[in-house]
């Protein structure tokens, strides 16, 4: 048998780093996500706000903040990372620092955005 440098198994030791680094990824990930009359749904490199409405909603997402600023019929205006934008449903993402962000519902109640990391960003 011979000994080939670079094809050896994975010891328990690094192993566990391994296991201990991605989960240490995963607690950041989502404690990097918090909200106030807002609520929050997000993955790896995008999120759904849902805003209540009649209430100074806000959420920290993806490292951005995202505020809801108004509604007027089916038009929302949105800050997100500083520049406020203006959506309507079915519109196509508005692109803003860097992300992408799509208007999905406007009720009485709620207002709900996808904001995802632009990939060519």
């Amino acid at each position: 048998m011979t000994n080939r440098p670079g094809n050896s198994p994975l010891t328990p030791t690094r192993r566990a780093a391994g296991v201990l680094a991605g989960l240490a990824l995963g607690v950041a990930l989502l404690a990097g996500c918090s909200s106030e009359g807002a609520s929050t749904d997000c993955g790896i490199n995008a999120c759904t706000v849902t805003f209540e409405r009649g209430v100074d909603a806000n959420a920290s997402i993806l490292g951005v903040e995202a505020k809801l600023v108004g509604v007027q019929g089916d038009q929302v205006t949105i800050e997100v990372a500083g520049e406020q934008l203006t959506l309507t449903t079915g519109q196509q993402a508005a692109e803003v620092g860097g992300f992408a962000v799509t208007l999905d519902s406007v009720t009485d109640q709620q207002v709900k955005v996808q904001v995802s990391a632009n990939a060519e960003g």
